[in-house]
């Protein structure tokens, strides 16, 4: 026993003394990130420091649960975690690091980025999706700065903090995750019991937003959120999803009938709509599965999904300053159809 952990203490202090933290990006209620670098290799890293010291049962359950996660998952569209050590009262994540997230392109109107570029984004969120699932996890708070972008175009989930192993079935699990506007209407009715559906909705609001440039089920407040909601998709009844008047925290709501997605999402093709609207079905027991929505007609009909080069990419022009940028030259290379669609998607004439 005690040579083992002598081993491990070496090793720890030897992964810790490869990485340096260069400065500091990003800060949670629980966690610090650093850009940082390998020193043996030069590499630029990400270095998630979690203090451990400031929980009094001592480490939070969710860096337990985000290690373990990642270890588990291996897949060109997950994050991957590099090493774990602890310093001090601290432990730390190295992870890879990738530039910028798809929130950042969403909000950054100086972008025009076309029906292929959403159909890319959308094939590598769901692959990556796909992979959690198969492996019986729940990502559990999926939205477009959990979804991180490399340089070379490749999209990555990240934040797997409230990720959860699923599938046995009776298992109660909290309702209070996801972030409120990518919520699905079984966590804001209190479910206890839910799958893979919690994710495909997120994933549904994110597909909506980037067609929308803006979020697409804004609430305020969870009773706020089921209004909105049903503004936009209608109230759902007992008929269209049956047990809902069953679950811990329904309450009535008034009705609203179903608004024409068309109406809103006027550039999109009507596969598009098909695919999005299969992913915010109320019912979560015939909402589509990751898998089925990859092998959706929308993947395979024009426009292509934009090749991984091609993509809009953060270009970084100080190192205080990163923005999201196209090639200049891309637009200009692009048939007529996607130009047309470009322009509606973006609301503004290229």
């Amino acid at each position: 026993m005690t040579s083992f952990r002598s081993h491990a203490e070496k090793h720890n202090e030897e992964v810790y003394r490869d990485y340096k933290k260069d400065r500091k990006v990003g800060e949670g209620a629980y966690a610090v990130v650093y850009l940082g670098t390998q020193i043996s290799t030069k590499k630029t890293v990400a270095i998630k420091k979690i203090k451990i010291g400031q929980f009094k049962d001592g480490l939070d359950m969710s860096a337990i649960r985000e290690v373990k996660t990642l270890q588990e998952l291996r897949h060109p569209n997950v994050v991957e975690l590099m090493e774990v050590f602890f310093h001090k009262t601290n432990l730390n994540l190295v992870l890879e690091y990738l530039e910028s997230d798809l929130e950042m392109i969403i909000k950054d109107k100086s972008i025009v980025f076309t029906a292929g570029d959403v159909k890319h984004w959308m094939l590598m969120t769901l692959r990556g999706l796909d992979h959690c699932h198969r492996n019986w996890i729940l990502h559990r708070d999926m939205k477009p700065n959990n979804l991180l972008l490399g340089r070379d175009g490749q999209l990555k989930i990240a934040d797997f903090g409230l990720a959860r192993d699923f599938g046995d079935r009776g298992r109660q699990l909290t309702a209070q995750v996801v972030t409120r506007w990518y919520r699905a209407p079984e966590l804001l009715f209190g479910a206890r019991e839910y799958g893979y559906g919690v994710d495909i909705w997120s994933t549904g609001c994110i597909f909506a937003e980037l067609l929308l440039r803006n979020p697409y089920l804004p609430g305020n407040t969870d009773m706020d959120q089921l209004e909105t909601m049903f503004r936009a998709l209608g109230t759902p009844s007992e008929a269209e999803w049956p047990g809902i008047s069953l679950l811990p925290s329904y309450v009535s709501f008034k009705f609203y009938p179903k608004t024409p997605q068309r109406l809103l999402f006027t550039a999109a093709a009507p596969d598009t709509l098909e695919l999005l609207e299969s992913m915010l079905i109320y019912d979560p027991n015939r909402r589509i599965s990751a898998r089925e929505a990859l092998l959706h007609p929308y993947f395979f009909n024009k426009p292509r999904p934009t090749p991984l080069e091609k993509l809009p990419r953060h270009i970084r022009e100080s190192p205080e300053e990163v923005r999201l940028k196209r090639k200049a030259d891309t637009l200009a290379t692009m048939d007529d159809d996607t130009k047309r669609v470009a322009r509606v998607l973006d609301f503004k004439a290229v």
